[in-house]
């Protein structure tokens, strides 16, 4: 277990999510859970997400992920749990890659 049982969850998200408030709803989320990072859309159609901050939050944050808003339609979610790299101190909305 990492220091103060921080991670990192870097995760894909696939499916309809961008044009939908995916990314201010996954901010707003974040930040509820006191989580930092930030979310940006691909141009391959998916949202990528890099989150850092105590396991059960990003646990959490995982599930709502997977829930989206009520206009996306989330098809999967790829992820992978890290030791964090403690380069964030909020979360943020990037631009698109």
């Amino acid at each position: 277990m990492t220091e103060n049982g921080k991670y990192q969850l870097h995760a894909y998200i696939k499916g309809r999510v961008q044009g939908v408030g995916f990314r201010y709803h996954t901010l707003q989320k974040a930040q509820e859970l006191g989580l930092a990072g930030w979310v940006r859309n691909l141009r391959d159609g998916r949202v990528e997400v890099l989150a850092e901050g105590k396991t059960e939050s990003l646990n959490q944050f995982l599930r709502d992920l997977r829930k989206g808003t009520i206009s996306a339609d989330v098809r999967d979610v790829d992820y992978e749990f890290k030791d964090p790299k403690n380069e964030f101190d909020q979360f943020q909305v990037r631009g698109t890659v």
